[in-house]
Order: C-alpha cells, then structure tokens, then sequence
C-alpha cells in the first residue's frame, strides 16, 4: 500500500489520500466572486483524485484582497456559486477547503498579469491598505495605515464571519493564511510588526491576533471540521520570523484547535535570500511536526509522485500540498498512482484512459 494513498483523518473528516491542491490565487473574480472558471479549475483536480482542495486565498473583507480581481467572501451573495464549487467537488470524493485570508499591506495591487503594481488608495480599483505598522513592504509603495484597536476587532469580526459563510457554503475545511506577508504573517515579524501595545514586541503579543483569530473562527467552526493554519516558518532575514517561533506557535495553535500547520517560508521580506530548489521548504515541515507534536503538510516544489510518496512514507509530513505541478497536471493523482503502483478508481468517464 502506497502511504501517499493511506487516507489521513483530521477530527470527522476523512481525505481519501495525502494529496492535497495548494491555494493558488486564479486573480479572476469581479467583486469577489466566484465564476465558471474557479468551478471547471478546482474541478478538474477533483477528477484528477485530489484528496483535499484548497480554495485560493479568499478575502474576508474588500480592503483584505491583494487585488480587485481576488476571491472573497465578505458578503452572503458570494455563498451561492462557492457552494456550488464545494458540491462539485465533494461528489468527486475531494473534501472542499477554503484559506480566509487578509492581504494587510501587500493589497490593492494589480493582478500580476497587469504589472501586479501597487494601486494608490486614490486611485480607480484602489483603497487604503492597513497593517500592524506604517511601513510599506516597499520602500517605492504607499505606506500603510496602522490597525487601531477599532481596526483589529473589525478584523477578527470579518474572518468569524467569513468562516460561517464558508460553513453555509458546504466547505468542510478552513485554512487561515498567517504565512506570505499578509496581514497576520506581518503581526507575528518583527520586520514589519513595530508596534509597542499589546499586539507588538514581545513573542506573545506579536502571536496575539492569530491567536484571536484562531479562537473566534472555531467558535463558528463545527467541532468535528479541521482548522489548518499556513505559516511561513522563516522570514529567511536576520531579526525576522524564525523557525523556532513557529514550533512554539504551532504548540499553542495545537491548544486553540488547530489540526495541521501547512509549511511555507518567506514572502514578508523583498528580496530575502531564499534557496528555492526541490523541496526546499520539506525541513520546516518536518521539523515542526517532530517538535511541535501536531501534523503538518509540506509544500514547495514537490513535482513528482516519488517525491511525494517519500515525504509521507519517510513521516516527514503528513500531508502533500501540490501547486504548480498540478497547474501542469491537473490529474497527478490519478498519474503518481499508477506510477507507485496503486490500483485506485478513477471518475467513470475517464476509465477508458487509465494507465496501463
């Protein structure tokens, strides 16, 4: 038996392999909605045999997109075609997750496609960025507005409400992004977290809103559905978020009802010196698995079913996000199990193109 095909229980919910879709923004939705293209997208993957699917970062407010084109769920209206989206892929034997998210100062951008620069707040499609300090990720871009207690309450008020919309919308997973330089990475470093209240300085009150976040979500959130958080383990910048945070975050996250701490690194700092190469960012999963005794997914060019099987067999991760190679191969499940050797059943239509 292949370990990448083992399922993995995360509290009432079952995933049929430890294959997972990555949040990769798509940066093609209007007014935060969802479309025909997130539906055939994300569907695709669950055709392929994904275990869990990951929706792209989704807003919780207008002022948390990184651009005018991102996903959100900030209103009731946007429930109906996410519910959709969910459906499908559960009939697919997928399980529907969903990443909350809040971009801080790295929103109002363009789509990456349209030179991703930054929209100033007068600007058309532009707005006011807030963060937990007025200093811009570039030093070429407009600076922030620093969060007010009033700012911070709205939101922990905007992620609650958006996890039980994501619960109406038939999502069984939430997935909140504390990792890339948005706004709860950028509480927790203290590059860009200068503050000298409660929610700046000190370890713990830089953990503060996570934390705050963290409890208001599962208040809403169903006890037997999963809680991840991604993180960035490293800044990879001296006097920046370290590895060792992350193990002692994720010990007190395991405590507030989380279930597994999806690996990233960087992304708050320009330029920082990252060593990106195959599985460059496994080491941090691992790591935090083993020190921190909660379960972790590991992400970063993972390309090939091999790969793959090894960080789940090996106990590195439990868990295997894909990204870009499932943007090259939309079906890698279906292929990493005929290349492991695994018999496992694939959507009826496609049954006359199995690997032989």
């Amino acid at each position: 038996m292949s370990s990448l095909f083992t399922p993995l229980t995360l509290r009432g919910v079952q995933l049929k392999n430890r294959i997972a879709i990555s949040p990769m923004c798509q940066y093609s939705s209007e007014d935060g909605f969802a479309n025909d293209w997130h539906l055939v997208h994300l569907g695709s993957r669950a055709v392929g045999g994904t275990g869990l699917i990951i929706l792209e970062a989704t807003a919780v407010s207008p002022e948390g997109r990184i651009t005018p084109d991102d996903l959100g769920l900030w209103k009731d209206e946007h429930i109906p075609f996410l519910q959709r989206i969910a459906s499908f892929l559960h009939s697919q034997g997928a399980v529907a997750g969903i990443q909350l998210a809040h971009a801080g100062r790295k929103a109002s951008h363009q789509s990456p496609w349209k030179g991703a620069s930054a929209i100033p707040a007068h600007a058309e499609n532009g707005w006011q960025t807030v963060a937990p300090s007025a200093v811009p990720f570039l030093e070429s871009e407009p600076a922030p507005q620093q969060l007010d207690q009033a700012g911070i309450d709205k939101v922990i008020a905007d992620f609650k409400a958006a996890a039980q919309r994501a619960l109406a919308a038939g999502f069984k997973v939430i997935e909140l992004h504390g990792a890339h330089g948005y706004l709860l990475h950028e509480f927790l470093s203290p590059i860009s977290n200068q503050r000298t209240d409660q929610y700046g300085g000190s370890f713990e009150n830089r953990t503060r809103l996570l934390l705050e976040v963290t409890q208001a979500v599962r208040t809403v959130w169903p006890e037997d559905y999963p809680l991840l958080v991604r993180l960035s383990a490293t800044d990879w910048t001296e006097g920046g978020w370290t590895l060792e945070d992350s193990i002692a975050l994720a010990k007190i996250l395991k405590d507030h009802g989380v279930d597994l701490i999806d690996c990233s690194t960087g992304g708050n700092v320009p330029k920082a010196p990252i060593p990106v190469g195959p599985l460059y960012q496994l080491p941090f999963a691992e790591q935090i698995k083993k020190e921190a005794g909660i379960m972790t997914g590991a992400v970063g060019i993972i390309t090939t079913s091999q790969e793959a099987e090894d960080i789940v067999s090996s106990g590195q991760a439990d868990l295997v996000l894909i990204a870009r190679q499932s943007l090259r191969d939309p079906h890698f499940p279906l292929r990493a199990a005929h290349e492991l050797g695994q018999e496992i059943d694939w959507p009826l239509q496609y049954e006359r193109a199995k690997f032989r």
